[in-house]
């Protein structure tokens, strides 16, 4: 649908969401690191008032003019106004309340999602963030999947593939890391948590060699859900990709 008003989606747009009010709009944009000579290029949340189709009303919440701001993806809570925010360029979680569609200019809440944030050992980002059922938890994806050359081959570098868990404080909305579960593949892109609350899959982009001479496939890796949140491996399922990447999964009841 043409829009009456011009529509800035900022530098990098990575998901768009109806808000809970469904009078809203609001848009994610990533930026970019500097790199290869160029500045950075800063991220920005886009929100928009919304109705029969149309887009109005821009404002862009970008922290430090959206400099060391990078968010990639979010998820609301079921109950509560808080948005829950992928900052895919900093490693972090962080979270923003909202009143109506509108959202204060910096986070109420902002944790790294990392184990080890001071062990970075290749190209390591955040994914996919999604809220538990239950509005008790938040779990972030950590990413990794840098090479470097062995013996002519390219190898993983080593990283962090988690997923990191975190419960919700009920009153205040503050995440509070609780359990880092490594996904036993290479760049899980993508997760999604059953309707029942009980169950989550894993799927991971690609599959790489290891330093040992070994190699992890593009898998899919499956993990209960327990009572506290917290993740238990159950079994993964090797997918033959053909050398393509396995971008997207999600879940559906019948």
């Amino acid at each position: 649908m043409a829009q009456s008003a011009n529509i800035d989606p900022g530098i990098f747009p990575h998901q768009v969401l109806a808000m809970p009010d469904n009078r809203h709009v609001i848009l994610p944009a990533r930026g970019h690191d500097a790199a290869r000579g160029k500045p950075e290029e800063p991220g920005a949340l886009k929100v928009f008032s919304y109705k029969a189709g149309m887009l109005s009303d821009e404002v862009s919440i970008a922290p430090n003019g959206g400099y060391g701001f990078g968010p990639r993806h979010l998820d609301f809570h079921p109950t509560k106004p808080w948005i829950y925010v992928a900052l895919e360029r900093q490693n972090a979680l962080a979270m923003f309340t909202q009143d109506a569609g509108h959202l204060p200019p910096a986070p109420a809440f902002h944790e790294t999602a990392l184990l080890q944030p001071d062990n970075i050992r290749g190209h390591q980002l955040v994914g996919t963030v999604h809220v538990h059922p239950s509005g008790r938890f938040v779990y972030v994806a950590n990413r990794a999947s840098s090479t470097v050359e062995q013996n002519g081959k390219n190898v993983f570098v080593g990283g962090e593939n988690s997923i990191a868990v975190f419960s919700i404080d009920q009153t205040s909305g503050k995440p509070s890391p609780i359990q880092h579960v490594d996904t036993r593949g290479i760049h899980c892109r993508t997760f999604h948590i059953h309707p029942n609350g009980r169950l989550m899959v894993c799927a991971h982009i690609m599959g790489l060699p290891l330093r040992d001479g070994t190699e992890i496939p593009p898998r899919l890796t499956l993990f209960r859900i327990g009572d506290d949140g917290k993740l238990t491996f159950e079994r993964s399922y090797d997918i033959e990709t053909g050398s393509r990447f396995m971008w997207w999964m999600g879940m559906v009841t019948l």
